[in-house]
């Protein structure tokens, strides 16, 4: 019973020796990459760009609506033939719309990967120096690490929020 008694409070001891040295924190990566001024400068960045297309966007649409009342108005005057080409004519329009459409998709995701991938890459050096220098054993990402539950004392993105942007200027 000694022996047990002693091996617990050994094993108790060397556990709080070894929670001690370091600790376990966690922080949430979207609301970093969100908050941060990098962040919010990529977001305003790409919302611009948006509205421009928006207004090309627009514009290409309003040309097709046009063209397609020009047309119903001009069948009763135009030939099978002409009202054909003229069908033709439009649904190329509208194809190079959709294309036009797509890219722009495309090229605004993309976009946005780079600026996110780029910008956590930047607050994952700032997540090292904030873990070495806080003696930290973990840090976790709150929301990719199943995490259920951890005190907000031990959430630490709005220190790495404030270490980034205090770096970016």
């Amino acid at each position: 019973m000694k022996t047990l008694a002693l091996v617990l409070t050994t094993l108790l001891f060397s556990a709080t020796t070894l929670f001690a040295a370091g600790g376990v924190a966690y922080i949430d990566l979207q609301k970093a990459l969100n908050l941060s001024d990098a962040g919010a400068k990529a977001k305003q960045e790409i919302s611009e760009q948006v509205k421009k297309y928006e207004l090309v966007v627009k514009e290409k649409q309003d040309a097709l609506l046009s063209m397609k009342q020009d047309i119903e108005k001009q069948a009763v005057l135009l030939s099978e033939d002409a009202k054909a080409q003229k069908a033709r004519e439009y649904q190329q329009q509208v194809k190079e719309l959709e294309r036009f459409t797509k890219d722009i998709q495309e090229e605004l995701q993309q976009k946005d990967a780079d600026f996110t991938k780029q910008i956590i890459a930047e607050i994952f050096e700032v997540i090292d120096v904030i873990g070495a220098e806080g003696d930290y054993d973990v840090i976790l990402e709150k929301t990719e690490s199943s995490l259920l539950y951890a005190s907000r004392r031990i959430d630490l993105t709005q220190q790495v929020i404030d270490a980034y942007n205090a770096k970016e200027k």
